[in-house]
């Protein structure tokens, strides 16, 4: 049977198709049971995910060892969505069944990938490209395992070797790139991107990164062939939204301000069509929050949680200097810079899972026991422990998405610390708004989304300055670009560190930055950035109306930023 399967597949890669078609046929017709995997895989194509999974289902009933039904049945659950968990189980069993089996170990990665599980994916992928190491996939997906997990140098040898066996590929050029730039070598990252652009001249992706690259410029012909590529109107709907920003950045650096408006803005709203996000869901979720972490709790239950670790949280809004106060912090040798960890979400995720009340996050907090708190201290510090290289006493994790989670973070880390990185809100949601994130943050896609989440988001810090006095520092872009000295000073005072001289010459420190300013933060402090809104003042409006009054709370260098 696996010579006829390989017979066809040959046939078809040498464009017999039509014999390709007849010895495809012979193969399944053989096996009932290949015949029914085939036609729920047709099924699933087609939508019917459901009835495709009970096609699979039917056919391990039979025969519970028949690992390619194991494997199209964690698909079907994959692309339900709902089950990941069981799809998880059933790859696993597929490749203890049969440790060879490529497809299943391929799948297992990319899987393990979406639920964050890199480490296990960087495994699923390394036995792929044993198994066939002439695949280009595998060797595409470790490297994918190893810049999440943060790994750049062996993200890098893994995507060369990609491309040593299929030089012309755009998405794993465009990877390849990425984590060129995350360890700073710029100009190989801009020849990568390019390299994906001459593979497939409508990739807006590369287009995009291009411009992600933030202190670079298009040439004349790149932003020609961007316009040629949008007015052609044969662009996917993800290659025009991706050119649209680009070209925004492009219309920017000349000084058109207005037409990089156009872009931006349409871009966005194209990008608001393929996402989900309910700001009536987000603000019942805040309150709640706000609601059940009082005073009172976060003080009855202080000391409970785990002892042992004193992570450095740093929060705010995406674009927001973050990534600037993550290097200062990293630049001391007491404190290893991390990166945008996904641990406390998933545990937050995880809060009431099995209750048969239903009560989760963050109702169910209140009832967790002593030992519940200081044992997610301690999930929270093993899982950080995967993503860490040095031995230093501080680490941070920068994920400015968690600061709704502060107080309960407070209460199974009690030593942890708090940094809230802030800008001027027009310069905040302007930079969120002029980026095209690779996942999640999507509530930056629409100007009203944003304009509700920061005043979320002002509610919430609000709050737990009110219920933890003294212990969340607010550092405001401005005041550190405006005094860099001073203000390393409080940041480091705040942590309980001395200070270090290297601090003031972040730009320095050799390490890996993830992020979209990943260039900005390897340079000197400049002031171009501040007040960038007042050239975009005239489409602002909405902002202005919604957002006012937190701008009269600011201080001073934040409101006359860019006068």
């Amino acid at each position: 049977p696996l010579a006829e399967k390989k017979l066809a597949q040959a046939l078809a890669a040498v464009g017999r198709h039509k014999d390709a078609s007849v010895a495809f046929g012979e193969y399944v017709e053989k096996d009932p049971s290949r015949e029914a995997i085939v036609r729920g895989m047709e099924l699933r194509r087609a939508g019917d995910v459901q009835g495709a999974a009970k096609i699979f289902s039917d056919v391990l009933r039979k025969e519970p060892s028949n690992v390619n039904a194991m494997r199209q049945l964690a698909i079907s659950y994959w692309q339900d969505e709902k089950n990941n968990e069981d799809a998880e189980a059933l790859l696993r069993q597929a490749t203890r069944q049969a440790d060879d089996f490529f497809g299943g170990w391929l799948t297992l990665g990319a899987l393990l990938m979406e639920m964050d599980k890199y480490r296990d994916a960087i495994d699923a992928y390394e036995k792929a490209s044993i198994i066939t190491p002439e695949s280009a996939e595998a060797w595409s997906g470790l490297g994918s395992a190893y810049g999440r997990a943060m790994y750049p140098e062996k993200a890098l040898s893994a995507f060369e070797k990609s491309l040593e066996i299929d030089e012309h590929q755009p998405e794993v050029l465009s990877s390849y790139a990425w984590e060129l730039k995350t360890v700073g070598d710029q100009q190989s990252a801009l020849a990568a991107y390019r390299r994906a652009v001459a593979a497939r001249p409508s990739f807006g992706p590369a287009y995009w990164s291009i411009a992600n690259l933030k202190i670079f410029k298009f040439k004349d012909a790149e932003i020609k062939d961007m316009l040629y590529q949008l007015n052609a109107g044969e662009l996917t709907d993800v290659e025009d939204i991706h050119i649209r920003f680009a070209l925004g950045k492009a219309m920017e650096d000349k000084g058109d301000f207005d037409q990089a408006w156009h872009y931006y803005d349409s871009g966005n709203q194209g990008q608001r069509h393929t996402v989900e996000y309910d700001p009536i869901e987000l603000e019942g979720r805040q309150s709640s929050i706000r609601r059940v972490f009082s005073k009172r709790l976060l003080h009855e239950r202080a000391g409970e949680g785990d002892l042992s670790g004193t992570p450095i949280f740093i929060v705010g809004l995406p674009r927001s200097g973050s990534t600037l106060v993550e290097q200062i912090l990293a630049s001391h040798s007491q404190v290893e810079g991390t990166a945008e960890l996904p641990i406390i979400g998933r545990i937050v995720e995880s809060i009431g899972r099995y209750r048969n009340d239903g009560r989760k996050f963050p109702e169910a907090v209140p009832e967790l026991r002593g030992k519940d708190l200081a044992a997610y201290g301690k999930q929270y510090l093993a899982e950080a422990q995967q993503y860490r290289t040095e031995e230093t006493p501080f680490f941070t994790d920068k994920l400015p998405n968690n600061f709704p989670m502060l107080g309960f973070i407070r209460l199974i880390l009690p030593n942890a610390i708090f940094i809230n990185t802030r800008r001027h809100p027009y310069d905040s949601c302007l930079g969120a708004y002029k980026q095209l994130f690779g996942r999640g943050q999507n509530f930056t896609y629409d100007q009203l989304d944003l304009a509700h989440y920061y005043q979320q988001y002002h509610k919430t810090m609000t709050h737990w300055h009110s219920v933890m006095p003294g212990q969340v520092l607010d550092g405001h872009y401005e005041e550190t670009v405006n005094d860099l000295d001073s203000q390393v000073g409080r940041i480091l005072d705040h942590c309980g560190l001395s200070f270090e001289e290297s601090c003031l010459r972040y730009y320095e420190t050799a390490r890996s930055v993830k992020t979209a300013s990943s260039e900005q933060v390897r340079q000197p402090i400049y002031k171009s950035a501040l007040g960038k809104w007042r050239k975009y003042d005239q489409h602002l409006t909405l902002w202005k109306d919604q957002l006012g009054y937190i701008v009269d709370e600011l201080p001073k260098v934040s409101r006359d930023a860019g006068l």
